[in-house]
């Protein structure tokens, strides 16, 4: 399918995901994937800070709301916990599943996605899978729809875990 995956090797599409575990028979997978130079440990607070923006396209996904550039005291999140915020306002989507510092999994408009932390030395592999129970032309449009959105959320918050200063 196009746009179903951006940034992974074929080792990294082949894996588990969490989602895996909650889906097992998907109708469409998607994979994103982006090279962090921090350690695990620097990326995880960014991923829990999801929950407060959605590090996007703010302009589209977030109302025009910048997401927050400094990171905010979180605890980790719990299943059942709001995944995102839009605009400050509005939770969307759940999560699912969480082990601190390791991988984030949520739900959220029809879809499970699972954020995957891949230490390597100093740096990191931040893994994105996403799945949606059945193919239709809606869905197949998400693979494409998704792509720079996911691309831009996974650069940004590699950036800010990478250097810790505004993209």
């Amino acid at each position: 399918m196009i746009g179903d995956r951006w940034g992974v090797t074929q080792a990294e599409v082949e894996r588990r995901y969490p989602c895996d575990e909650l889906l097992p028979t998907p109708g469409v997978q998607l994979w994103r994937g982006v090279s962090v130079q921090a350690p695990a440990e620097a990326v995880w607070p960014w991923l829990r800070q999801l929950r407060l923006a959605p590090y996007s396209y703010d302009w589209v996904d977030n109302l025009g709301r910048r997401s927050p550039r400094v990171l905010s005291d979180l605890p980790d999140p719990v299943p059942g916990d709001p995944y995102s915020r839009l605009a400050n306002r509005f939770d969307v989507g759940r999560v699912r599943s969480v082990v601190p510092g390791e991988q984030l999994t949520a739900s959220i408009l029809g879809s499970l996605m699972s954020y995957v932390l891949v230490p390597s030395g100093s740096s990191t592999r931040l893994l994105l899978k996403i799945l949606t129970a059945r193919r239709t032309p809606g869905t197949v449009l998400l693979g494409l729809g998704d792509l720079p959105m996911a691309r831009k959320q996974l650069r940004t918050l590699a950036h800010l875990a990478e250097t810790g200063r505004p993209v």
